[in-house]
């Protein structure tokens, strides 16, 4: 991405508008500041508007574009990020409806559905009524409320708990790359295994993908990426790698490659891993111009995209596979935090890759 397009990133997705605050009463928020990463403040609690929801934060996940954000040149201070949140409606607005009090909820962005973009089922991208959470225009959930629409709000299955909960937004990130590409089944590698290449495997194994290999290079996160589904692992640092995509392949490649790391030079590694026809994916943020090998596009027939987000349905599906016990994300979680821990962990776990899932615990879980 160069710098322009990297301004233009930041001014569209912090075009803020401005949320009523109570002067007389405060909450705890992790908020940014310039050249120091995350601090813990006392701000003002948000005030509900008569269209506007309040929910008491429960479990939020630390999502990998929260740390791109935060190593961003020119966020603003103050921002409030996280968007990977369950939580419980506290107060509602005078013309809210049909939004009950202690309703168990995860937060997406609104949409118009008439626009170009939703009406091309891509309601996350909506050019004309979108409102976001933390990496939008409304300030995020590393807070103890947060102030949303209602529109905004997707019921929580009773079965499903506040953690699994606040994970289902990174599996409905895996479950919208794969709906952006149009193979439905083959062979798989999975390039990184965070959270994102971790509930790909996940996503893969039930939508009976197969072989499921995935290229990571620390032993950890490849044990869990075997418990996951995958059906074989890969260390890039040890292996020769396009040898053992040939040799696992029978010297074809892989019909699908998912590029989950955010490393720059994996978009090309993945096209030289890919079959003729075959598809790619990158799913990660990235701000770092790539370079890449367009014969490789061309006399392969690659098929390179990207998916950004996720739909409300994706959500949805993914909360019904978990009500369903198909999904179970809590042993992705490797730090559960208290809010006023999360600057220490920032720069001790997440901002050095040793964390596999910073999730913190703010409201009391159910």
């Amino acid at each position: 991405m160069t710098c322009q397009s990297q301004k233009w990133f930041i001014h569209t997705s912090y075009s803020l508008i401005k949320v009523k605050l109570n002067p007389l009463i405060f909450m705890k928020a992790a908020v940014t500041r310039q050249n120091k990463g995350l601090l813990i403040k006392e701000i003002p609690k948000p005030i509900v508007e008569a269209d506007q929801v309040l929910v008491q934060t429960v479990n939020v996940g630390f999502c990998g574009s929260d740390h791109s954000l935060v190593e961003t040149p020119g966020i603003p201070d103050g921002m409030i990020l996280g968007h990977e949140v369950s939580g419980v409606v506290v107060e509602t607005g005078t013309r809210v409806e049909n939004v009950p009090l202690g309703k168990r909820v995860i937060i997406r962005p609104t949409y118009c559905g008439k626009c170009r973009e939703c009406k091309m089922g891509k309601t996350q991208l909506c050019s004309t009524n979108r409102r976001s959470i933390g990496i939008g225009d409304l300030p995020g959930a590393f807070a103890e409320y947060v102030v949303v629409y209602p529109q905004m709000l997707i019921p929580i299955p009773e079965n499903v708990d506040s953690r699994n909960a606040a994970l289902a937004e990174a599996y409905a990130v895996s479950l919208h790359a794969l709906n952006c590409i149009p193979v439905k089944a083959g062979s798989v590698l999975v390039m990184g295994c965070g959270t994102i290449g971790l509930t790909m495997v996940q996503i893969l194994k039930l939508q009976n993908f197969g072989p499921i290999v995935v290229s990571e290079p620390i032993k950890e996160k490849r044990q869990l990426a075997l418990k996951f589904g995958a059906d074989d692992v890969i260390n890039p640092y040890k292996e020769n790698m396009m040898q053992r995509v040939l040799d696992t392949t029978n010297g074809i490649g892989f019909k699908v490659v998912l590029e989950c790391a955010g490393v720059p030079a994996l978009v090309q590694a993945s096209l030289e891993a890919a079959a003729k026809g075959g598809s790619v994916c990158q799913l990660s943020v990235m701000f770092n111009n790539i370079r890449i090998d367009p014969s490789l596009l061309m006399f392969k027939e690659i098929l390179l995209t990207a998916s950004y987000g996720n739909t409300h349905e994706e959500n949805i599906r993914c909360l019904k596979w978990m009500s369903e016990g198909k999904l179970e994300g809590r042993p992705l979680i490797s730090d559960l935090i208290l809010l006023e821990q999360l600057p220490e962990t920032y720069q001790k776990r997440i901002h050095p890759g040793k964390a596999i899932k910073v999730l913190l615990k703010i409201g009391e879980e159910f």
